[in-house]
């Protein structure tokens, strides 16, 4: 099933909160997006997540546009760093 707006927002707050030397990353961030998410497809959504990052920061697809305000400069760098892809 699909990721609705308010799970992939919960998703990302997760990932930011959450980083990668957190031995119980996955569990707190299929916790925190709620809607029955398993830690399992949590893990494929982070990886597609990661595809989309590349292929922004390779000018293939424009960065996404938020309307509510919520995403600011300094969490997108929170959570690129904790995204840990390169």
């Amino acid at each position: 099933m699909g990721w609705t707006r308010e799970e992939n927002r919960r998703f990302e707050d997760a990932l930011a909160v959450h980083g990668p030397d957190d031995p119980n990353r996955w569990q707190h961030v299929a916790s925190a997006v709620g809607g029955g998410k398993s830690v399992e497809e949590v893990k494929v959504h982070y990886e597609i997540l990661k595809e989309d990052v590349i292929r922004i920061e390779h000018d293939q697809i424009p960065l996404p546009r938020y309307i509510d305000g919520r995403h600011i400069i300094g969490n997108d760098q929170r959570r690129m760093r904790n995204l840990n892809i390169h």
